[in-house]
């Protein structure tokens, strides 16, 4: 199993564990994630065109085509460090979407997490879970 998978199955199950029943009752953390901080803006199936999509400066990314746009491999790198967004990366250019790792940075400061939780390992489980769902939206 690749690397970026096994970290994805343990912080996903970390993440799983971390919220209680939820995990237990089959919550699909990714499509919570995404609908809670994406769709807003890149639309309930990940094509660009949600309910802000035409009130934004920017064209927001039709994040269906990822892959396409990347000669058939799903960019999970890339697409990460855009969605953490905390390290500045200056070849990507102009930064019109929020940076989701600060939002998750203070929301965990907010949860009072439980001692033994790494809230940095939270942060990260709740990016990757974001990743993982936005991979399954690829056109095929």
């Amino acid at each position: 199993m690749p690397r970026f998978q096994r970290i994805i199955l343990v912080l996903s199950a970390a993440l799983a564990f971390s919220v209680g029943s939820a995990g237990a009752q089959g919550v699909d953390i990714g499509q919570r994630e995404y609908n809670s901080h994406c769709a807003f803006c890149h639309g309930p199936e990940g094509k660009g065109d949600g309910p802000s999509a035409n009130m934004l400066r920017t064209k927001v990314a039709d994040l269906t085509v990822l892959q396409k746009s990347n000669k058939g491999v799903f960019p999970f790198k890339r697409t990460y460090e855009v969605i953490d967004g905390r390290e500045a990366v200056t070849a990507h250019g102009s930064r019109d979407m929020p940076v989701w790792g600060e939002v998750y940075s203070r929301e965990a400061a907010d949860w009072n997490l439980p001692s033994g939780i790494n809230q940095e390992a939270f942060i990260r489980a709740r990016i990757l879970a974001l990743v993982e769902y936005i991979s399954r939206l690829q056109e095929k």
